[in-house]
């Protein structure tokens, strides 16, 4: 009876070994390569290693992105034991810069009827104006050899490999395919799969067939904590999120006791770093950053004449201009969102400071020192002491002068004991306030 059910058992294991086996996960990327798609891509793809998949898929739509992100995709491809397919779909899409070295690396690259592939230039955007001609001609020499080295161990072809680099040559799906670029056009998933059954590939020197079978293509998506990483691992997004996040720590710090502004802002600086964990940022411009907003802070509390609030909008531009640090226009800021921020930004706090400042400026209304100026009458006659009625109250007060009973009397200091040093006025019509 026992050894039955161990039987039955293993039989269970080895039934749902082989369905697993024979689904197809497919990883979709959507957007810019990053280090979180790269993750997610080259993990899903060791997945289906160690489940001995009969293939691996992955549909792409990008206009590139970072060169260690796509380097790292296409060393997983190329020591993949099982065959990898890239497929640049739906139609309409592209696979520019990264995702075209990412579909020269695939064992079967396919193409849906009007996307493109190609446009792989390295590109330099920053404060310098770029690479001099010494280290760009370094640069693109080094990513021809790498496009051709892919090129030749895939088959494809190695002219159009460099002309992508070099030339920046972007290609049609179906001049692709008269280009040896790529292996199919066809309009949808399924009659990919079905095209490319029985297609033979080559690992490691030696023929293999793919064969679909029973396969079954599956989507695999990200968790949660990848999908929010994703989500603002945009630089722009993330960008705007530590803006946001200084705009509120601000505003807490100028209006204590608001609380709302102070959560959301911590909230987002929270999310900003986080993202930034995913993105290539240089850390002098998040400091410079930090730097503006502990300017803008202590303009409220030291006299500078605004000299504080010119070095933090020096230092919030400097910072935004410098804060990513990659080549690649698909990771940069766009200038003209900097400018929009940092002008938004700085005229916001301005705006609070001029607040701030006006509000001390005020004369003061409450406390004892709120009681000078103010005026009242006098109760008793008051030399060494008296009575008075100031602000609706009877108060204990002495004067340096002697003050006749009934007069008008004008506070002028709050002794101890809370007395009130008072001193007659000309007029001794009732005071309004009274």
């Amino acid at each position: 009876m026992i050894r039955a059910i161990i039987i039955i058992i293993f039989a269970c294991f080895v039934v749902c070994g082989e369905a697993a086996a024979a689904d197809i996960p497919v990883v979709r990327i959507n957007g810019s390569i990053n280090p979180v798609v790269a993750d997610f891509s080259v993990e899903e793809m060791q997945r289906a290693n160690e489940a001995l998949a009969p293939a691996f898929l992955i549909e792409i739509d990008t206009p590139g992105g970072l060169d260690s992100a796509m380097r790292r995709i296409i060393q997983a491809t190329l020591s993949s034991r099982i065959p990898v397919i890239v497929y640049v779909a739906p139609a309409g899409a592209r696979a520019a810069s990264a995702g075209a070295l990412i579909t020269l690396a695939a064992d079967f690259a396919a193409m849906a009827p009007g996307t493109n592939i190609g446009a792989a230039t390295p590109v330099s955007i920053g404060l310098g104006g770029g690479m001099d001609e010494t280290m760009k001609h370094k640069v693109v020499n080094d990513a021809v050899a790498y496009a051709r080295s892919i090129a030749e161990q895939r088959g494809r072809n190695l002219d159009w490999a460099e002309r992508i680099v070099r030339d920046g040559a972007s290609t049609a799906a179906s001049e692709a395919l008269s280009l040896k670029v790529i292996d199919l056009v066809v309009d949808s998933r399924a009659e990919l799969l079905k095209q490319l059954d029985g297609r033979r590939y080559l690992r490691e020197g030696k023929e293999h067939r793919f064969t679909l079978g029973d396969a079954a293509p599956v989507v695999r998506e990200m968790g949660w904590t990848r999908r929010i990483l994703n989500a603002v691992s945009d630089p722009t997004i993330a960008y705007l999120l530590l803006m946001l996040g200084i705009i509120g720590i601000f505003f807490e710090v100028s209006q204590p006791g608001v609380i709302l502004p102070g959560v959301i802002g911590t909230l987002a600086i929270l999310l900003a770093l986080f993202a930034f964990q995913a993105l290539p940022v240089n850390y002098v411009g998040v400091l410079l950053i930090l730097l503006a907003l502990i300017l803008f802070i202590l303009e409220i509390k030291v006299v500078s004449y605004g000299m504080l609030s010119v070095g933090a909008i020096v230092s919030l531009t400097l910072g935004s201009l410098m804060l990513i640090d990659s080549p690649d226009p698909v990771m940069q800021i766009s200038i003209s969102v900097i400018i929009a921020t940092v002008v938004s930004c700085t005229g916001f706090i301005l705006f609070c400071l001029w607040f701030v400042a006006r509000s001390q400026q005020r004369h003061i209304i409450s406390g004892q020192e709120g009681m000078v100026g103010e005026h009242g009458r006098a109760i008793t006659a008051v030399h060494g002491s008296g009575r008075v009625f100031v602000h609706g109250e009877y108060w204990d007060a002495y004067a340096e002068e002697s003050v006749a009973e009934g007069a008008e009397i004008e506070v002028v200091g709050v002794g101890e004991g809370m007395r009130l040093q008072v001193r007659a006025v000309a007029s001794t019509a009732t005071n309004t306030r009274e």
